[in-house]
């Protein structure tokens, strides 16, 4: 996809998640704790010396926060697309499912009542191939196929019609 509609904070948005999630941030870390541990001495410990560790981490933790919380935004957002793609696609799954994060809890609550009884289900069978067998899939997976050539081949006999009639 292209890159080219973002803005420059969500550039560094990107770039410091990346960044404070490495192992080089996590070396960073550990020698700014022990340059600051060893400079102990030599400023006696002094008050002002533990506030200068104790205003930076804060500071830090404070905007990691922020950077954090737009992260998981994203990364929300785009599993939800995701998933919103896969009922979509699929035409044995209810379309109502989709968006539901718009739900009051209670709602959601319903929900998920609904799929552990399915869950509940599913553990009575004792043998696991018998609902989610290769077989059924590759027998779903070429169903999903015919019946989408088909829907298509109508598709375009339609767009061929309305050719024709103009």
């Amino acid at each position: 996809m292209i890159n080219s509609d973002k803005t420059i904070f969500e550039k560094f948005s990107d770039w410091a998640t990346r960044f404070t999630g490495s192992s080089y941030a996590f070396i960073g870390a550990v020698l700014v704790v022990v340059v600051w541990a060893a400079s102990g001495p030599v400023f006696d410990y002094s008050e002002t010396w533990q506030l200068v560790i104790n205003t930076g981490t804060t500071i830090i933790t404070f905007l990691m926060v922020f950077l954090i919380q737009k992260a998981q935004n994203k990364d929300s957002k785009a599993i939800q697309i995701k998933l919103n793609e896969l009922l979509a696609a699929n035409e044995k799954a209810s379309n109502r499912i989709v968006d539901i994060e718009d739900l009051t809890e209670k709602e959601l609550d319903q929900l998920h009542c609904y799929y552990e009884k399915l869950a509940d289900f599913a553990e009575e069978d004792n043998d696991i191939h018998t609902s989610h067998s290769i077989d059924a899939a590759l027998r779903n997976q070429n169903y999903k196929h015919e019946f989408f050539k088909k829907k298509h081949e109508e598709w375009l006999q339609k767009q061929q019609e309305k050719k024709e009639s103009l």
